[in-house]
């Protein structure tokens, strides 16, 4: 079969929720991916910030088809050896003292908020909690995480939503004491805000939100699925900022590929939480899919991926700085480390399919963000190849 073919089979059998590019993705290897046709695409979205390493990692792929020789499943009824030395590591790396392996990052977002409301109710037996969330936020699809998803066009549809939700504004501290009342329990948004445009969060306001809950025993939820594992140059944006979290959320680059997520907590809340039987999950934390997150972790030290990006995202700051600089329609560059965003005067959907088109793969972030997200693995030659080619594509708009 050739492209055209496949993706005609694919609209005749896949359900329609995604606006597909006309691409059908076949191989990678390291930041480039290779259609069916053989066509090669500089890669500057990772899979959506997943292929952290990049793609066919040998050593990655080696300790996955080991695995796939001795167990891939038991059932959480049972320990494994991988979930093991995985939680050991991850615990370890993240500052954290208990975690939960999921199958993705909306199930970590539904364990940490029922985490939240169970500490609530286990300190004072009431049941109606509320959680703060951010406008502008994206913490996934599943009601829960819908339900603190602060966009109204992706709630809107599938109302009624899960109730005691209120809704603050990312970066002003005001916004969020107004929606404090004796019935929180959790303060829940992203240290880099991904979908909702890559807005990071200033220092103090974080700082503020956590001394707020520390006086309050308010629970500080950080959702880490997109920011977390080395992309702002540390493994977790807490790092950054010195804002441990109680509770910290995981997934994408976490398995580089494979679907695993987490949620992570302090063991205060663990010990005042989630008891047997609160919680579950069949696939979640099986020994394929934490053999893949001990092998990352692994490969992050022994490759020094952390002080890889604190070299290299500067250059790519700089290079967005250059454009934005050189043409009138880019309003603002912003971001940390190698999760950066363009924002535009227009819609860039344009602009991404001429990309696409020019052998160049990026997506957006809202409808006039063109969103940064190369495997971490990226050099300062990768990004001067993706800067001449985003270039061209921004050329005909100004030409206009």
């Amino acid at each position: 079969m050739n492209m055209q073919e496949y993706i005609q089979e694919a609209e005749e059998t896949l359900l329609h929720t995604y606006n597909r590019y006309q691409v059908v993705l076949d191989r990678g290897e390291g930041v480039y991916l290779y259609d069916t046709d053989g066509i090669k695409y500089l890669d500057f979205a990772s899979g959506i910030g997943v292929f952290a390493l990049g793609y066919n990692n040998q050593e990655y792929n080696r300790a996955l088809k080991g695995q796939i020789d001795k167990l891939l499943h038991t059932s959480n009824y049972y320990y494994n050896v991988p979930a093991v030395r995985a939680a050991k590591k991850l615990t370890a790396a993240s500052g954290m003292d208990r975690v939960f392996f999921t199958n993705s990052g909306a199930e970590a977002i539904e364990g940490a908020l029922k985490a939240a409301r169970k500490y609530a109710y286990r300190r004072d037996g009431s049941a109606d909690h509320e959680i703060i969330a951010m406008n502008h936020s994206f913490h996934g699809r599943t009601f829960g995480a819908l339900s603190v998803t602060g966009n109204p066009k992706y709630r809107e549809p599938f109302e009624p939503m899960i109730g005691n939700i209120r809704f603050a504004d990312l970066n002003d501290i005001e916004s969020v004491k107004k929606q404090i009342t004796e019935k929180t329990c959790a303060v829940l948004l992203e240290p880099v805000q991904g979908e909702g445009g890559i807005i990071p969060a200033e220092e103090d306001f974080l700082k503020e939100v956590r001394r707020i809950c520390q006086e309050r025993d308010i629970l500080l939820i950080l959702d880490e699925i997109q920011c977390g594992m080395g992309r702002t140059g540390h493994l977790y944006a807490w790092q950054r900022y010195g804002v441990k979290p109680d509770i910290l959320t995981t997934a994408k680059a976490l398995g580089c590929g494979v679907p695993v997520g987490a949620f992570l907590m302090t063991e205060k809340v663990a010990a005042a939480s989630l008891e047997a039987g609160d919680h579950g999950t069949t696939y979640g934390g099986n020994p394929f899919v934490c053999t893949a997150v001990e092998k990352v972790l692994d490969l992050f030290q022994e490759n020094h991926i952390i002080e890889h990006v604190g070299e290299v995202a500067p250059y790519l700051e700089n290079c967005l700085d250059a454009l934005k600089e050189k043409y009138d329609c880019i309003l603002e560059r912003r971001g940390v480390g190698l999760m950066q965003g363009l924002v535009f005067d227009r819609p860039v959907k344009d602009i991404i399919d001429r990309a696409l088109e020019e052998g160049l793969i990026l997506i957006n972030a809202g409808e006039n963000v063109i969103r940064f997200l190369p495997p971490l693995i990226v050099s300062r030659a990768n990004i001067d190849e993706m800067a001449d080619i985003l270039e061209s594509c921004i050329e005909p708009d100004e030409e206009r």
